[in-house]
């Protein structure tokens, strides 16, 4: 259930109908660590458990990827929309992500997510060096197969997607959220679970790349990041000194490299790419 009806007016030079639109659900998750309160997240229903994982592991409570941890429902609203989950994890277990301890407020457009200054940001894990090249033309079917699972853009045209591949571009995952570094999360979640991260090399997303979205791609020591829209600076300035090579404006068969360009190959002599 992601999308729910809404009655509306819609005004059209000189006439006025009546309108039933569907509309992307934005609900509160809090996630609690061990019965304790840890972090409220803002999200689209659906794949909570992914979501959880992702987020852990991007924030450093979970660093091993080889855990899987309980979650377990602890309220649902009227609609039936889970409000609260409890995660159950061993101390030994506990990355400095939770022993940090700030309280995260993750709403769906935000880039900050709830930290304060940029000092917060620690990074677990050298940068990262792999010497696999990807051609251009590729990419673009990326994101087509990417667009066959958007199902919930095209009924209310209000979520974005991401999506995981091999590095030959065999789709692993794909998934939708009203925020963009949700359906970030909730890809990396999926491939924990699934124990196909290590397949994963590149990841598209629908919309632009803020620096958080290259921290999670990081953490899931994904190499190559692509995008439809632009990337802020501080996402390239990240890419840059974390080894990612960032790809954006990747629409009408073009492509923009700012980052480790030097991953890039093209083969097909009528692609284009700026």
């Amino acid at each position: 259930m992601a999308t729910r009806n809404y009655q509306g007016k819609k005004f059209n030079n000189s006439t006025i109908d009546k309108i039933v639109d569907a509309l992307t659900i934005e609900e509160a998750l809090q996630i609690n660590i061990n019965n304790k309160p840890f972090t409220v997240s803002m999200r689209t229903p659906g794949n909570d458990i992914e979501l959880v994982r992702g987020l852990l592991h991007a924030e450093g409570v979970i660093n091993n990827v080889d855990f899987i941890p309980e979650i377990s429902l602890k309220k649902e609203n009227d609609n039936g929309i889970v409000t609260i989950v409890n995660v159950n994890i061993p101390e030994k277990e506990l990355g400095e992500g939770y022993s940090n301890s700030r309280s995260l407020l993750s709403v769906s457009s935000c880039g900050i997510c709830g930290k304060t200054e940029l000092s917060d940001l620690a990074f677990i894990g050298k940068t990262i060096d792999d010497n696999n090249k990807i051609d251009i033309g590729l990419i673009h079917s990326l994101f087509n197969k990417m667009n066959n699972f958007q199902y919930d853009f095209r009924e209310s045209g209000g979520t974005h997607a991401a999506a995981a591949f091999t590095l030959n571009g065999k789709l692993l995952c794909a998934m939708e959220d009203i925020g963009r570094h949700n359906a970030v999360d909730k890809i990396v979640g999926k491939l924990i679970n699934n124990q196909e991260l290590n397949d994963a090399k590149i990841m598209t997303v629908s919309g632009r790349i803020s620096y958080e979205i290259v921290i999670k791609c990081f953490k899931a020591r994904i190499p190559f990041l692509a995008a439809v829209s632009a990337p802020s600076s501080l996402a390239v300035d990240y890419a840059k000194e974390l080894g990612i090579t960032l790809f954006a404006f990747c629409r009408d068969q073009r492509a923009t490299c700012y980052s480790n360009p030097q991953r890039t190959k093209i083969q097909s002599t009528n692609t284009k790419a700026s």
